[in-house]
């Protein structure tokens, strides 16, 4: 029986930046630079790959490349964080060239398509990834203080804990013309809800990821949940987190029915759901049919609107580790433990 592997993120210590994903086309570099200059003030030491300042064809670079350049940071020693520049929409390319059986114990960080690569490593290798912030959103001035946990999530130690709370505001839209000193323009009330009661908590190993991206898992060498179950967690429940960046109600109920039919619900405590910018329905099918769907055949806690993904700020959920999620009153509560 394997154990979860939580890396450890010092402070002042190396982070590698890699796109396996999509890079920054020339006209965005300064995004990079200006997240650099913020993370080097805060004593960081930043490397950059070739692949974060290129872009063509939706993708980084080729699929081994965007892969070699991936696996030679995992495998550098002096390299603790990995965080790509952001998301994209062709990391899946890359999968099959990604060395899993080398891996070292280090954070790899981000989300949206990056989740696909970070589910895939934890499932394959029980190291634990982080899901939140990618680069570009630390290039604020300050962080809003629910992106600001990640630090304090990825430098908590393999066997203690670590809590979080759902933020006060989200960020209803971008206004990329007139950006904060935080990089988010919070201005809505944040309010955690629950499909079957006012309140509610679950607890289990904790997996997920954008939904979009990480439901390609299913079928694949990559994506085997009951392999993960029995190897690394001794067949503990698991609480899911989702969130959907462009699906309609249709696909993302198609794609639920699919994880279901998969096994990947098998033994599930509960599932979360992320504030969307989708959700578009089909019909007068509204996501929330689309949840109370779901609810009545699986009959398990539901949580949705929660921190996280495309809809910021967000929590820093730590795959692999084991949660404690609870729901109060519209607020809700992330309590991590690394064992």
């Amino acid at each position: 029986m394997n154990k979860i592997k939580y890396p450890f993120l010092n402070q002042g210590a190396t982070i590698g930046v890699t796109a396996p994903s999509s890079g920054a086309p020339t006209e965005l570099h300064k995004l990079l630079t200006t997240a650099r200059d913020r993370l080097e003030s805060k004593s960081y030491e930043v490397l950059f790959g070739d692949t974060s300042w290129t872009q063509d064809k939706a993708k980084s670079a080729s699929a081994k490349i965007r892969a070699a350049e991936f696996n030679k940071m995992m495998s550098d020693e002096q390299i603790q964080l990995i965080i790509p520049p952001w998301g994209g929409e062709l990391l899946i390319e890359a999968l099959e060239y990604i060395d899993f059986d080398h891996m070292k114990t280090k954070w790899v960080l981000g989300y949206s398509d990056v989740s696909l690569l970070l589910l895939a490593i934890t499932l394959n290798t029980g190291i634990a990834t982080a899901h939140g912030t990618n680069l570009v959103d630390l290039r604020g001035e300050y962080s809003d203080d629910t992106t600001d946990m990640w630090e304090s999530v990825l430098s908590t130690e393999a066997g203690g804990s670590v809590i979080q709370y759902s933020s006060e505001k989200y960020q209803k839209e971008w206004q990329f013309d007139s950006p904060t000193a935080c990089v988010f323009d919070l201005t809505e009330q944040t309010e955690w809800k629950s499909v079957s009661s006012k309140n509610a908590k679950v607890q289990g190993r904790i997996l997920g990821g954008c939904i979009d991206v990480v439901r390609h898992l299913i079928g694949t060498p990559f994506g085997n949940v009951t392999h993960f179950r029995e190897h690394f967690i001794t067949n503990e429940p698991i609480v899911w987190y989702f969130e959907n960046c462009g699906m309609s109600t249709t696909d993302l109920r198609r794609t639920l029915v699919h994880m279901k039919l998969a096994g990947w619900f098998t033994n599930c405590a509960g599932i979360l759901f992320g504030r969307s910018p989708a959700n578009t329905p089909v019909g007068n099918y509204e996501i929330e049919d689309v949840y109370n769907d779901l609810y009545e055949e699986i009959q398990v806690p539901i949580l949705y609107d929660i921190d996280c993904g495309h809809v910021p700020p967000q929590n820093t959920f730590i795959n692999g580790s084991y949660a404690e999620v609870e729901l109060t009153n519209g607020k809700g509560t992330v309590v991590q433990h690394f064992i």
